[in-house]
């Protein structure tokens, strides 16, 4: 396990919702650093290379019209294992297979209204970092509670 940093976006149904708070204050409270935030209406050419994977599923179109449909908010988070934890934090894609205590388990209740996006994978987070964030926009800091977080 390594000390690691995540990209995760509130949707626009996490934002209409007034989640916004209740996500960060979990990643908070799990010990993780913010090092990185910022309320962006996105662009279809942004959301485009961000989805760029998903271009030709059939629910693109429909993902695409919702993404649109208002702000998000982008974080960057850093800490141990901080992908792997933080898709566990968030749940299942499909918020029916997710867990209670996880926010997806918590908030949700379809795929198509599931309120945030997690990297899947360190390489995947680095990328989206950098699509959504200029490097001056990442602080780097350490909590004076890391030694209670971590031994």
């Amino acid at each position: 396990m390594a000390q690691e940093r995540t990209y995760i976006m509130i949707k626009p149904d996490g934002v209409q919702r007034n989640l916004v708070g209740e996500i960060i204050k979990r990643f908070e409270q799990r010990g993780y650093n913010l090092c990185a935030l910022k309320m962006v209406q996105p662009t279809e050419q942004l959301l485009r290379e961000h989805y760029q994977d998903l271009a030709a599923r059939p629910f693109f179109p429909s993902l695409m019209q919702y993404m649109v449909s208002g702000p998000v908010v982008a974080m960057v988070w850093s800490g141990l294992n901080a992908v792997k934890a933080g898709r566990v934090m968030l749940g299942e894609t499909n918020p029916q297979d997710s867990k209670p205590g996880s926010i997806r388990g918590d908030f949700c209740v379809q795929t198509g209204r599931n309120i945030c996006h997690g990297s899947d994978s360190v390489e995947s987070a680095e990328r989206e970092i950098a699509l959504w964030f200029k490097p001056e926009e990442l602080v780097n800091w350490v909590s004076h509670s890391k030694n209670w977080v971590y031994e």
